[in-house]
């Protein structure tokens, strides 16, 4: 049976046209407004094209072949929701109709918002490992598409559930991840009733691998406790000579990344300025280093916590606690001092920091003496170390990164009473000895003037 124009015969003689090829060019997934051409290639000889568009009654177009003669293009200007679809092609050939060709889905992007795309627990994973992607989004979308970028570019679809935060999302597990490959996604929405208009693409995600070599260092000249609006600069550094640094927020979604400099003593470093420090700083940070453009990074740094105190960090810290000592700011090695942190305010937890330490503060949950909230710290027993500048802060187990104002600097002296005192003693003596050969002296002025009178 012989087709007709218009309606390829699912019945061919052998002599019937093989079916032509479809494609899109830049690409089948295209967005909103942009230009997009679909191509439909036959044998030569092909006299005429035809595009037909799943779900329309109505011939979509039709074109003449160009030269040499074995292919037909069709144009699309401004790509919308009336261009996406599923699309065939055919050709005719001189009396006969080829079969269809495979469909081709055309895609438009940007109809809604971008969702949001991050990775749980984090974006840095082991070599090895696994990690989930969080795709989500408020406007309600029941299906989620997640695409991976690079030479094995791949996409996967996920029904999205309804989360407890009023938007859809759906949750993709990714791995075993390893270095040398490319580790950058996107996610999509849309809807079921319209597969072929999704979102905006989301933010990309890239995966950092974390491998075994030599792990960097993590520090802040300003010290692990920074005042709201104070300009902060993070530090990672090694003596191993990689290209490239990264900075990794627990919890964050972001992976900064910057090229090494030679600093002194040989070492590369990065800085990561954070700007004017806000709440949205506080929080643990870990960073890696690696070498060109492999994939593989070292393993992390150790964590550096990064306290923000200010005005009302976490809401509810307006009050600035006191800080005292006990039995005094004055104490010889070998005793104990205890340094008391106090509020009239509620709070559950209370920070104590040395002024030049490097260590984190010290951290205490807050005991409720009558309405009046304190927290002992016990520094004990007493060395030349523990000598020098206290401050105290409230904070809240909810916030654990935000302080409130700190107390007022308290200076500890740390002094050898033991030794002061044999000084002290020793001066006392000499003293005594002056004294006595002071009374000598004068007593034996006193004899010589009396026998010199009796002569």
């Amino acid at each position: 049976m012989r087709g007709t124009p218009g309606e390829p015969t699912s019945d061919f003689l052998p002599e019937n046209p093989p079916k032509p090829t479809i494609w899109a060019e830049p690409g089948s997934v295209v967005p909103w407004g942009s230009p997009v051409t679909i191509w439909c290639q036959g044998p030569l000889g092909a006299q005429e094209f035809h595009l037909d568009k799943e779900g329309s009654s109505v011939r979509w177009d039709r074109q003449k072949p160009l030269e040499p003669g074995d292919k037909a293009k069709f144009s699309i200007s401004l790509m919308t929701e009336q261009h996406a679809g599923r699309y065939r092609c055919y050709y005719l050939r001189g009396t006969l109709w080829s079969e269809r060709s495979d469909p081709l889905e055309l895609v438009v992007t940007g109809r809604y918002g971008k969702p949001s795309l991050s990775a749980l627990p984090s974006p840095v994973v082991t070599s090895g490992g696994n990690v989930a992607l969080q795709c989500g989004s408020r406007q309600g979308f029941n299906r989620f598409l997640l695409t991976k970028e690079g030479e094995d570019e791949s996409s996967r679809t996920l029904y999205g559930q309804w989360s407890p935060y009023r938007q859809t999302q759906a949750l993709f597990p990714v791995g075993p991840v390893s270095p040398g490959h490319g580790w950058t996604f996107r996610c999509y929405g849309f809807n079921r009733d319209t597969p072929w208009v999704w979102s905006a693409p989301s933010d990309p995600l890239e995966l950092l691998v974390s491998g075994l070599s030599g792990k960097p260092s993590l520090l802040t000249p300003q010290g692990p406790v920074v005042t709201s609006g104070q300009n902060l600069t993070l530090q990672c550094r090694s003596d191993m000579g990689y290209a490239r640094f990264a900075l990794s927020k627990e919890g964050g979604r972001d992976l900064p990344q910057r090229p090494a400099r030679r600093a002194q003593g040989g070492l590369s470093q990065a800085d990561f300025p954070l700007g004017p420090v806000g709440t949205v700083h506080g929080g643990r940070y870990r960073c890696y280093s690696g070498h060109g453009l492999s994939s593989e990074w070292s393993a992390p740094s150790d964590p550096l916590e990064l306290l923000v105190a200010g005005e009302e960090p976490a809401g509810w810290l307006t009050d600035r606690p006191s800080l005292s000592a006990r039995p005094g700011p004055s104490v010889a090695p070998g005793e104990n001092v205890t340094l008391l942190c106090q509020s009239g305010d509620w709070t559950d937890t209370f920070l104590l920091s040395q002024e030049g330490a490097a260590h984190r503060p010290l951290r205490l949950r807050a005991q409720d003496q009558g309405g009046r909230f304190q927290a002992e710290f016990s520094l004990s027993p007493v060395s030349s170390a523990h000598g020098g500048t206290y401050r105290c802060y409230r904070a809240l187990s909810t916030e654990p990164y935000l302080l409130s104002r700190p107390s007022e600097p308290l200076a500890l002296l740390v002094s050898d009473y033991t030794v002061q005192n044999l000084i002290r003693m020793g001066l006392a003596a000499s003293v005594l000895v002056l004294l006595g050969v002071l009374l000598c002296q004068a007593r034996h002025d006193r004899g010589g003037a009396r026998d010199a009178a009796r002569s």
